[in-house]
């Protein structure tokens, strides 16, 4: 799935439907008693940012959506029964949070049982222009998955002759990309089971919320004294106090307001160069530190820092358990890579691979946690508390070969954004960039550099080899 925006996800006219949890759902999960198990660190962190800009009076949308097809005519009783059970079996969809008041302002969970949950079904109308369709979705998901309210997901098809198409967007609280990747597949299943009329028998999966419990337990053990809070302290001092940003010039005014975001998102290289890159990095890490060195020397080129510091995005599904959850199971981990004197790319890559060894466990530990036993005060002023270049091969994903003929995407919302977020994908068809940033022309123009060195590096490795 190529992760793309709303307005790229080659939407078509159509009649619209869509469906919310229903009123009678939203009214008991009014009444709930709070659930004891605590939300996540990074879902707090979300929040609380979330609510701090819009207290600032900025509404910054921050959902992440699927897109895919299912070829018709589409029965639409049986596909709202196929994403209700899909919804029903991941337990972060029908838990929420709220905040207690008072000088603790605890956040504190809610979570409805499986049988409350309702869909309720709308018709929307017709939308014979495409772009008129795709903002009206836009504003709707900006509306509907939101951090500050509950329930926070909305699910929408376009229906046509030939089919309709399924749009369906979270917020980021409850999901990742990898959640996203799932959902076509799972979907398609169990609206396919519908139409046969038979019982899809599906193993339980682990539940989000059951590890946002364990997690944070984990996390809280730890004190100030720990060598992941002593390490981070370090990372954090060389960064001047900071955590990381793009080591580019974004064209940004000190102290100036959080500016809009743009999207540049373009196919890296096909198949067969993936495949050999793939195959020259595997020794010293594999894809993963071949684009992290391949960034190191391209950020160097263009902004002429000596060393490359970034946040590795790791994910956190570290238990068969979670391996088909929804949830937002992601850390991060620091490396450092002195681009300076790493004159070619097997330096570089060497590096890489002896800082991912050294620091991925860091990554098991929540940063906001470790924030708060450094004493640092970050208070937000951004969606993103700094910039990342991820790396995820999603070819081993259920359905990944059939993406192609779904039309399957993988939504971003680009809003406001001061930092760099860049993720590089290994499809089937080979590596796709897509990368959210300040809307400047200089830091278009510096992020478009970068994709071209990135490109560069990784072909001319790729092709060098015999």
């Amino acid at each position: 799935m190529r992760l793309t925006d709303i307005h790229r996800c080659e939407i078509r006219p159509g009649h619209l439907v869509e469906w919310t949890l229903s009123p009678a759902t939203v009214e008991v999960a009014a009444a709930l008693p709070e659930d004891a198990r605590p939300p996540a660190y990074i879902q707090e962190s979300h929040i609380r940012t979330a609510r701090s800009l819009r207290d600032d009076g900025l509404f910054v949308p921050t959902w992440l959506g699927t897109a895919f097809d299912l070829p018709g005519p589409v029965d639409l009783d049986v596909l709202q029964e196929a994403l209700r059970a899909w919804t029903l079996r991941h337990e972060t969809l029908r838990s929420g949070f709220r905040f207690s008041g008072g000088a603790d302002d605890t956040m504190r969970r809610f979570t409805l049982d499986a049988d409350a949950v309702a869909l309720r079904r709308e018709d929307v109308g017709d939308f014979p222009d495409a772009t008129d369709l795709a903002r009206h979705l836009q504003a709707r998901f900006d509306g509907v998955a939101d951090a500050l309210r509950w329930p926070n997901l909305i699910y929408t098809a376009v229906v046509r002759d030939d089919g309709v198409s399924v749009y369906m967007a979270f917020d980021h609280s409850n999901v990742d990309a990898y959640s996203l990747y799932r959902i076509p597949a799972e979907v398609h299943e169990l609206y396919r089971a519908g139409v046969e009329g038979r019982t899809l028998e599906e193993p339980p999966v682990g539940s989000y919320v059951d590890f946002c419990e364990a997690e944070r337990a984990e996390a809280d053990r730890i004190d100030g004294d720990h060598d992941i809070v002593a390490r981070w302290r370090e990372f954090i001092r060389r960064c001047d106090g900071r955590l990381p940003s793009f080591p580019v010039d974004l064209g940004l005014e000190p102290g100036g307001p959080l500016p809009e975001q743009r999207l540049l998102r373009e196919p890296l290289v096909d198949a067969a160069d993936a495949a050999a890159f793939e195959a020259y990095c595997r020794r010293h890490g594999g894809s993963l530190a071949g684009v992290l060195a391949a960034t190191a020397l391209a950020v160097h080129e263009i902004g002429g820092e000596p060393v490359y510091r970034t946040v590795v995005p790791f994910h956190t599904r570290s238990r068969s358990q979670w391996s088909e959850s929804v949830g937002w199971y992601v850390g991060g981990a620091p490396i450092e890579v002195p681009a300076a004197r790493a004159h070619d790319f097997p330096t570089a890559l060497r590096t890489v691979r002896a800082e991912l060894q050294a620091n991925r466990r860091m990554s098991r530990m929540p940063i906001d946690r470790v924030l708060r036993l450094l004493g640092t005060d970050f208070r937000p002023v951004s969606p993103d508390l700094y910039s990342i270049v991820s790396y995820v091969d999603a070819r081993g994903v259920p359905g990944a070969g059939h993406w192609p003929d779904l039309s399957a995407y993988a939504l971003l919302r680009v809003s406001y954004g001061d930092q760099v977020c860049a993720w590089v994908t290994r499809l089937p068809e080979g590596l796709w960039f897509a990368a959210r940033h300040p809307d400047t022309d200089v830091a278009h123009k510096n992020l478009s550099l970068y994709v071209e060195r990135l490109r560069d590096i990784i072909t001319g490795v790729a092709r060098a080899r015999p």
